[in-house]
């Protein structure tokens, strides 16, 4: 082969190289919500060391990247239209569905949002908080902030699915973990079949594993339950059954992608 034809060759592959990546289409998982959701590693405090201020508490949108592998993606494919994912973590702690959007978190997303990608959306921890008025919606107010998400993710053609909120780790009774969210996963559930969209139903998947797996072993290793002196940002321990250390993390995402593959019907998910 002489040098001509190298060249040739070269710019050949070249140009079928960015063809093939011009083809490939990138759908990207928006991650709304709170702080059960959160990515604390992500510079979520701003200029300090995740591992000396926040770790080992890790939110499921944390590690919700690593369910989203090229073999992950053939078991969701009638949803996820695109040949890779790239999750947007905008969740943040204390938000309830009001304060998220006041604050401008949702407009962020909104007006980024394209054709085909998905909104996951995960509140109702802060909205039930009738003891902290900045951040307490009712179960009609909650509705209502749910429908304005669905109808301006379905503006852009993206997919909006609803998620009830994960179970906090009480109450237990006789082995049995209850639901702690009121009406708020109900709520949740009803927007969804107003508007004809999905739902994960994480309130009862949670609820389910946590009780499959005993309230000892998910108080020890999937929640915030930390003896003094393990982790240098809790040197006094702590004793937090809301949010997650990694195992518990990754639990909880597991249960979504579960969720995720489970949904059996195409014509819910998106608006033409």
């Amino acid at each position: 082969m002489n040098i001509k034809e190298r060249i040739i060759l070269v710019i050949t592959l070249g140009l079928l190289a960015t063809s093939f990546l011009a083809k490939q289409e990138i759908v990207t998982i928006y991650l709304i919500g709170d702080s059960t959701v959160a990515d604390y590693s992500d510079n979520y405090d701003e200029g300090k060391d995740y591992m000396k201020t926040r770790y080992p508490m890790t939110g499921w949108g944390q590690v919700f990247q690593q369910f989203m592998t090229a073999d992950s993606l053939k078991k969701v494919k009638h949803i996820v239209r695109g040949d890779s994912v790239e999750v947007d973590d905008r969740a943040r702690g204390g938000r309830s569905t009001r304060t998220f959007f006041q604050e401008g978190r949702w407009r962020s997303v909104y007006d980024n949002l394209k054709k085909n990608d998905i909104v996951l959306i995960q509140f109702g921890h802060n909205d039930a908080a009738e003891n902290k008025p900045e951040r307490y919606v009712n179960i009609e107010g909650y509705k209502e902030f749910l429908r304005l998400y669905i109808t301006q993710t379905f503006q852009k053609g993206a997919i909006p699915i609803l998620l009830t909120p994960v179970n906090r780790n009480y109450p237990w009774k006789d082995g049995q973990l209850g639901n702690v969210h009121g009406d708020y996963p109900q709520a949740a559930k009803d927007v969804a079949k107003e508007y004809g969209v999905q739902v994960i139903d994480l309130t009862q998947r949670s609820i389910d594993a946590f009780t499959a797996k005993g309230r000892e072993y998910v108080t020890q290793n999937y929640f915030m339950n930390l003896p003094a002196g393990k982790y240098e940002a809790y040197p006094e321990g702590e004793s937090d059954n809301t949010h997650f250390q990694p195992e518990g993390a990754k639990a909880v995402a597991q249960l979504i992608f579960e969720g995720l593959k489970d949904i059996k019907s195409e014509n819910a998910l998106l608006k033409e």
